[in-house]
C-alpha cells in the first residue's frame, strides 16, 4: 500500500433500530458538497434477522442489504484514512463510512495497545450511530507482527520467512500477528502479500516469500493463521480479516516501466503471455481463495500488457475487468471482496468520475480513498444515479463486505476485545519470532569451518548494522519507510552475541584495533526503505554494499584470521568481490525485533537450515535472474543453503 506523506503522522449493548433516512453525508475533501439522501428504504418489523446471531451469514446479508439506500451502500464501499476524521468523528456517521484505515505512521498518541482500541472504539461508537448500526471495519499493515505498535513482536520479514521453508512456522507467526493485532482494534489486516518477485531490484522484494511460485503458495499458510481454518473462527477474538495482495504480477514487472515518478519496477507494467501469468503471478491467487478462503485481495497499482496483442496498451489492474472479474471471482471463485490500494483508482485514466466508473465497473468493492471519501462517494452516487454503475454491481460488492463484517462478529461484538492485550511482545511471543531468525538464516560459505563460533573465542564485532534494530527490521516498521535506530524494543544482533561470548568487541566502522582477536564479524547490509522508494536506481538505491561496508569488510577480515561476514537486507546484495575475503558468510535477511536469533545459529544453539529463497546474482546488471531460466549461472541458485550440526 502506498501512504500519503500525510497519512504518516467490553462491548455495548445492542441498540435499537432506528427508523428514519441516513443523515445527508458530509464531504470530507474540502469544497465538496453534501450529498442528498433519498427515502431509506422500510426497515420492517422489529430489529431485523440481520441482527440476529444465529441466523445463517447470507441471510442476514440479505436482510440487511433489503434494508438499504443506494447512499448507506456506497458508504460501505468507502474507506478512509482515519486523519481524515479524527478532528470530526461525526464524519464517520453522516459519510456511513463502512471502513478505516491507519496508513503507514498513522498511530495514536501515545503508541499502546490501550490508545489503538480507545480510538478505533471511538471512531466504532459513530459507526453505530448510523440508522442500522453497521460496524466500521478497520485495516492496517501488520506484514511482519503488529509492526505499527511499539512494543509488538516484530517478525522477519516475508523473505526471511521464505528462506526457513516452514509453512507451520509462518502460520504460528501470523496467529501471533493476528492476535496481537486484534487486542488493539484492528479486524483487519493487508497481509498476506503473496507476489512473486522476479528482480531483486524491486524495492518490495523483501515482501515477497520469493521467486518460485509454488514457494509462494507454500507459505500461505499465513492466511489460516491470520484467519482461522474456517470462517467460524474469524470470529474469535485472536484473528483478523486478511489480505493477499497486490494481485497480480507486481513483483514481475519490466524494470523502468514504473508509471510513479522515479519508481524503476514498482506500480510498473507486468509485460507477458497468458501462460507465464498464469503459472507465475497468479498460481498464488488460486491457492489463496480455493485452498485458504481469503476474505480480501488489493488489486496491485501495475499494469500488465498481453504479448498476445502486441506491447504497448497495458492496463491498470484497477481497471481489468478481465482479471477482476472475470477470472478472479468468476473463475476462479473469490466470495471476498476487493480493496483497492491507497489512491489507486486516481492513477487510471480520464476525469475523477471516468475512474471511479471504470474501477467499480471492473469489479472493485471498496475504495481506499484516504483523504477524498467524500468526494468518493458524490461521484459514485451520481454514476449510478445516470445509470452508468448498475445497482446490480453495487449490491454484488456490498454483499462480499457485508459478508466479511458477519463473519468477524462485528455485529455482535463491534468494540475491542482487550484480553489479549497482555500477551503483546511476551517472551513467548518473542520466542516464536527468534526461532523463525533462526531458521531463516542462509548460510552461503563456511571455509574450515568458520562457524559455529565458540563462547571462549575473543570476538570482534564490526559494521553499523550490528547494533540497529531499526535497520535490521527494515521497512513498515512503526512508519512506512522505517527508521534507522533504537526504534522498537528488542535484540539486536550484537546484543545476541554478547549474550553467548562475554569478550566481545564492537567498533561500528572498524576502526578499533583489531589485534588478539580470534574471530571477526562484520555485519554489514541495507537502511530501511518500502515500496517503489527502495527500487534500485532510485534516491541511490543499489545492490552494491557501500563503501563504509566493503571498508569493514577489508579491514576486519585482512587483519583478523577468521573473518565471518553477515548481510542484513531485504535481497541479496553485490558480493562477488567479497566473498573471497570471508571465510564464512550469512544471509541475515530482516530479521525483526530479535537479533537473538542470528546469535543462536551463529553459536551453535541451532543449526543451520535456510535456503536461498531467491537466487543470488552475480552483479546487479545479471538481474533478472531466476530458476529456470534458458541462461542460469547466479552466483548462488535459488535453494542454495548450507547446513551445520547443532
Amino acid at each position: 500500500m502506498k501512504i500519503h506523506p500525510n497519512g504518516t503522522t467490553g462491548r455495548a449493548r445492542r441498540r435499537t433500530l432506528l427508523g428514519g433516512a441516513l443523515l445527508a453525508a458530509t464531504a470530507l475533501a474540502v469544497g465538496a458538497a453534501p450529498v442528498t439522501t433519498a427515502q431509506a428504504a422500510p426497515a420492517g418489523q422489529g430489529a431485523g434477522s440481520y441482527l440476529d446471531p444465529g441466523t445463517p451469514v447470507e441471510q442476514r446479508v440479505r436482510d440487511l442489504l433489503g434494508r438499504m439506500t443506494v447512499e448507506e451502500k456506497i458508504g460501505q464501499m468507502t474507506q478512509a484514512e482515519r486523519n481524515s476524521v479524527e478532528s470530526d468523528q461525526s464524519r464517520i456517521t453522516t459519510l456511513a463510512l463502512g471502513s478505516l484505515l491507519s496508513g503507514g505512521g498513522s498511530t495514536p498518541t501515545p503508541n499502546t495497545p490501550q490508545a489503538w482500541a480507545d480510538m478505533i472504539d471511538g471512531y466504532q461508537k459513530r459507526a453505530l450511530d448510523t440508522r442500522l448500526h453497521i460496524p466500521l471495519l478497520y485495516g492496517i499493515d501488520s506484514v511482519h507482527g503488529d509492526n505499527n505498535l511499539v512494543g509488538a513482536t516484530v517478525f522477519p520479514h516475508n523473505i526471511a520467512l521464505g528462506a526457513t521453508r516452514d509453512p507451520d512456522l509462518v502460520r504460528e507467526a501470523a496467529r501471533i500477528t493476528a492476535a496481537e493485532t486484534r487486542a488493539t482494534g484492528p479486524q483487519w489486516v493487508f497481509a498476506p502479500c503473496v507476489c512473486v518477485a522476479r528482480d531483486d531490484r524491486w524495492g518490495r522484494t523483501y515482501e515477497s516469500y520469493g521467486e518460485d511460485p509454488a514457494l509462494v503458495t507454500r507459505m500461505e499458510t499465513a492466511i489460516d493463521g491470520l484467519q482461522g481454518d474456517n470462517p467460524r473462527d474469524l470470529a474469535r477474538p485472536d484473528r483478523v480479516l486478511a489480505t493477499a495482495k497486490h494481485f497480480a504480477g507486481d513483483g514481475d514487472t519490466a524494470y523502468g516501466s514504473s508509471t510513479n515518478g522515479g519508481y524503476k519496477l514498482d506500480q510498473g507494467v507486468t509485460i507477458t503471455d497468458r501462460e507465464h501469468f498464469r503459472t507465475i503471478d497468479l498460481a498464488p491467487y488460486v491457492a489463496a481463495v480455493r485452498e485458504h478462503g481469503v476474505g480480501s485481495i488489493m488489486p496491485s497499482y501495475s499494469s500488465v500488457d498481453w504479448t498476445e496483442d502486441g506491447i504497448g496498451n497495458p492496463v491498470k489492474m484497477s481497471a481489468n475487468k478481465e482479471l477482476l472479474t472475470d477470472v478472479l471471482k468468476q473463475k476462479i471463485g473469490f466470495d471476498g471482496f476487493l480493496i483497492s490500494d491507497w489512491d489507486a483508482i486516481h492513477q487510471l485514466p480520464g476525469d475523477y468520475a471516468t475512474q471511479v466508473r471504470t474501477a467499480v465497473n471492473a469489479g472493485l468493492d471498496m475504495f481506499m480513498e484516504p483523504y477524498s471519501a467524500g468526494t468518493f462517494e458524490q461521484t459514485l452516487l451520481a454514476e449510478v444515479r445516470a445509470g452508468r454503475v448498475t445497482t446490480a454491481r453495487i449490491d454484488d460488492a456490498v454483499r462480499r463486505i457485508l459478508r466479511a463484517k458477519f463473519r468477524l462478529g462485528l455485529f455482535e461484538h463491534p468494540y475491542t476485545d482487550r484480553s489479549g492485550a497482555a500477551a503483546i511482545g511476551s517472551p513467548a511471543h518473542r520466542a516464536v519470532a527468534r526461532k523463525a531468525v533462526a531458521e531463516s538464516q542462509v548460510l552461503l560459505k563456511n571455509d574450515g569451518h568458520a562457524l559455529p563460533l565458540r563462547p571462549s573465542q575473543r570476538i570482534y564485532v564490526a559494521g553499523t548494522n550490528a547494533d540497529d534494530i531499526g535497520n535490521q527490521a527494515g521497512g513498515w516498521t512503526v512508519t512506512w519507510q522505517g527508521q534507522s535506530g533504537a526504534t522498537i524494543p528488542g535484540t539486536t544482533i550484537l546484543q545476541g552475541i554478547r549474550q553467548n561470548a562475554a569478550r566481545t568487541t564492537y567498533s561500528a566502522d572498524a576502526s578499533a584495533p583489531t589485534d588478539g582477536y580470534d574471530v571477526g564479524v562484520v555485519v554489514i547490509g541495507e537502511t530501511p526503505y518500502a515500496e517503489g522508494v527502495g527500487d534500485v536506481g532510485n534516491n541511490g538505491r543499489t545492490l552494491e554494499i557501500s563503501a563504509a561496508d566493503r571498508a569493514a569488510v577489508d579491514r576486519v577480515c585482512g587483519a583478523i584470521r577468521t573473518c565471518v561476514v553477515l548481510d542484513v537486507a531485504g535481497r541479496p546484495q553485490i558480493i562477488t568481490g567479497e566473498l573471497p575475503k570471508t571465510d564464512a558468510f550469512v544471509m541475515s535477511w530482516l530479521p525483526g525485533s530479535e537479533g537473538a536469533g542470528v546469535a543462536d545459529v551463529l553459536f551453535g544453539k541451532r543449526p543451520f537450515t535456510g535456503k536461498l529463497p531467491v537466487s543470488w546474482p552475480r552483479s546487479e546488471a545479471q538481474e533478472p535472474v531466476n530458476i529456470g531460466d534458458q541462461q542460469y549461472d547466479p552466483l548462488f541458485a535459488y535453494g542454495f543453503g548450507l547446513s551445520t550440526r547443532r
